[in-house]
């Protein structure tokens, strides 16, 4: 079976899976696991690139809006506009992109130091490790005797026990040994999403005048905005993919907070050509 038959299996039962939940069928999700291989439990693989997906489309279009928003209030010309949104909006894309990468390198980083002094205290001081994680599995609720055969059964095997350390003991999940490549992969993925999503609202102040020669400074504002509300609310229910919310009202969710910010920024634009700086 090839990757993109494994993937398809995957997706196949993430959508039995999620559809049992949603349904709360309790049949449904146990013909699924008594049928499946192993190799087919439902993970969503895509959840960890979410992250800098959805926020630095976000961030990119709520960004780009901002700039136009108080250009609007400001009633600054086309052309300002689009010098100030696409050189904002690159700049701010890469920025956002290196910061994404040397964040995740550097808490991978530093999780994979905290493994390897847990390794060390579990060759000197396994006594002592053993009993840090029996007092945790007790605090949570399991008796003593069960607690000390869990885990003196899984401190028979380090390199597992100290994972399980590693998650129980100080809530950290150790990444992969490639963790490096999936920090660059992020980095790229928010400069990309950044780039584009944050691209939208100026592309009509580019087009548009070109299909439509009449129009005016406030149509293309009002067209800006209708491109901002529908891909805002596509995020959002995007979003709700990967998680319990339903999609209208992540989506929604998405939309008030976006229209909220662009809001803030058109009064303030407002307000400061009122005081005449736009004149200065």
């Amino acid at each position: 079976m090839d990757s993109n038959e494994k993937s398809a299996l995957v997706q196949d039962g993430n959508v039995i899976a999620r559809r049992a939940y949603s349904d709360m069928d309790p049949e449904a999700s146990k013909a699924f696991h008594e049928t499946r291989e192993i190799s087919e439990e439902p993970h969503q693989e895509g959840g960890g690139l979410l992250k800098p997906m959805i926020f630095g489309g976000l961030d990119g279009i709520l960004t780009s809006f901002a700039i136009v928003a108080g250009a609007a209030g400001g009633h600054l010309s086309t052309g300002v506009v689009l010098i100030l949104g696409f050189s904002n909006i690159f700049a701010d894309a890469l920025s956002m992109g290196v910061g994404e990468f040397l964040s995740s390198k550097a808490e991978n980083e530093w999780i994979l130091s905290e493994r390897r002094r847990e390794a060390w205290e579990m060759e000197n001081y396994p006594e002592g490790e053993i009993k840090e994680m029996v007092d945790i599995y007790v605090s949570r609720g399991m008796e003593q005797q069960d607690a000390e055969l869990v885990i003196k059964t899984m401190a028979k095997y380090e390199d597992f026990f100290v994972d399980v350390m590693m998650t129980q003991e100080l809530e950290l999940q150790v990444p992969d040994d490639d963790h490096v490549k999936e920090s660059m992969r992020e980095g790229v993925i928010m400069f990309c999403s950044f780039a584009f999503f944050g691209a939208l609202p100026l592309i009509g102040y580019v087009i548009f005048p070109i299909l439509f020669p009449t129009m005016d400074d406030d149509a293309l504002f009002w067209s800006a905005c209708i491109v901002t509300a529908v891909v805002l609310f596509m995020l959002g229910s995007v979003k709700s993919m990967f998680c319990s919310m339903n999609w209208f009202v992540s989506g929604s969710e998405t939309l008030l907070l976006g229209g909220a910010c662009a809001t803030l920024a058109y009064t303030i634009g407002q307000f400061l050509d009122g005081l005449g700086v736009g004149d200065a």
